[in-house]
């Protein structure tokens, strides 16, 4: 009960196995020992760190956390990063792709999906329009009107080009600021930096599109701030022609001949709002935004699967819908041609072919994950070991094995239980805190 509390309640703990010494690195005195020995099973629980909320909701609760203060850290200062950064240019921004073939849409406000009497049928004898309304719940919605019309090698193909996608886009944004201003390159460089974290996410059509907070520092970095020529209607001009300039070309391939990648047309540029008020969105609001998709799982999205797939009989697996099944067929088809082989489809196709981290950002936004976890880690040793503090010269030997993983029936209804406790301490405490304010 002890060992599950302190995980959290983790659906899928890590079982360890081993000892730890400190001692005093001068005299060689035990200052602390703690052994497995005397736990029950010999083994110590530590949590999975799962970020996705379907495999494990406390550990994908704390990455969320760990989220919103690296984001919010980039946009309003903390953790390494100076409170001066709120009054650099930063927008808000999302990139999507480009269309695969007409899909049925969420519609609102009693709006028809595709309301065109005259558009006739496809060479598949299936109709280009459809006069109903889709509401979120509805499995239609993201469905191709026809799925032997859609480009799935492209949507697959662009998936897996998004990394250098995006990396197109940054340095077009260098290239059309220096324009824009009547500077070279290299000159813009040494004055300004583009700092940035974004987050993707699947829509509806199963297709990413990606969330990105921009913000325009000093060449020196967050410390450093950018020159009074470098505001936010600059830069967000600059992100729309560099956006609409990218083109990429894919590797050849005899059955697919080569295909040439851009964004969508459908680009949101929105500036944050500065410190002390004004127009824009809230920083809080964004980062919490950002948090929020980072935790999503792909039962909550479009894809339907979080693990790999090792063979075809895999994609039969799983609640799937017939357009999602159809793009995991496309990767694993698509992988098996030699010319294609440097894009691992095969092994990226329960992402729908994207290779990338959910979250990425540059250098000097602001803090790092090992961070947040490290200053964590040692929060919690301060408070098991207070007496460690005082013996700056100590020295430990840590001898741990990894002897297997998750819960027994009996221990994952204890550890459910606790998480539902935690929960709902959590929102008692939050009530409490807003009755105050």
């Amino acid at each position: 009960m002890a060992q599950i509390t302190a995980t959290g309640g983790c659906a899928h703990p890590i079982h360890l196995k081993g000892a730890t010494t400190t001692r005093d690195g001068v005299t060689g005195e035990v200052l602390h020992y703690y052994d497995t020995a005397n736990e029950p099973g010999e083994r110590l629980l530590v949590r999975c760190r799962n970020r996705r909320a379907t495999v494990c909701a406390p550990c994908s609760r704390l990455h969320a956390g760990d989220t919103f203060h690296l984001v919010r850290a980039g946009l309003v200062g903390g953790k390494t990063v100076p409170a001066d950064v709120r009054e650099h240019p930063r927008l808000f921004i999302t990139l999507t792709a480009p269309s695969f073939g007409p899909v049925h849409r969420i519609t609102k406000h009693n709006e028809r999906c595709h309301p065109r009497r005259n558009a006739g049928h496809c060479e598949h004898g299936r109709r280009l329009s459809c006069p109903a309304t889709h509401e979120t719940a509805d499995p239609v919605a993201g469905q191709p009107l026809c799925p032997d019309c859609y480009d799935y090698p492209a949507h697959v193909l662009w998936h897996a080009y998004a990394g250098r996608l995006w990396k197109a886009f940054t340095d077009n944004l260098y290239n059309h600021l220096a324009a824009r201003t009547g500077r070279t390159r290299t000159g813009l460089r040494r004055t300004v930096r583009i700092s940035y974290a974004k987050v993707a996410e699947y829509q509806g059509r199963a297709a990413l599109h990606v969330h990105a907070v921009v913000r325009l520092d000093g060449a020196d970095g967050p410390g450093d701030p950018p020159p009074a020529w470098a505001t936010a209607d600059v830069l967000g001009t600059a992100v729309r022609t560099a956006t609409a300039a990218v083109q990429l070309h894919t590797l050849y391939s005899r059955a697919l001949g080569e295909h040439e990648l851009r964004w969508g047309s459908q680009l949101d540029v929105r500036p944050l709002r500065a410190f002390g008020g004004g127009e824009g969105l809230a920083d809080d609001a964004v980062a919490a935004y950002v948090a929020k998709y980072v935790t999503k799982g792909a039962a909550d999205t479009a894809i339907g699967l979080d693990h790999p797939i090792t063979s075809p009989d895999d994609i039969t697996m799983g609640r799937l819908s017939a357009h999602v099944r159809a793009l995991i067929y496309t990767c694993w088809r698509l992988g098996g041609l030699p010319e294609l082989a440097p894009l691992s489809l095969r092994a990226w196709a329960h992402t729908l072919g994207y290779r990338g981290h959910i979250l990425t950002k540059s250098r000097a936004y602001s803090t790092t994950y090992t961070a947040l976890r490290t200053e964590r880690a040692q929060h919690q040793r301060a408070a098991t070991a207070a007496g460690l503090a005082e013996a700056p010269d100590a020295i430990t030997d840590a001898q741990w094995r990894y002897v297997g993983s998750g819960h027994s029936a009996g221990a994952a209804l204890v550890a459910a239980g606790i998480a539902e406790d935690l929960a709902a301490n959590r929102e008692i405490a939050r009530d409490a805190l807003g009755g105050e304010r």
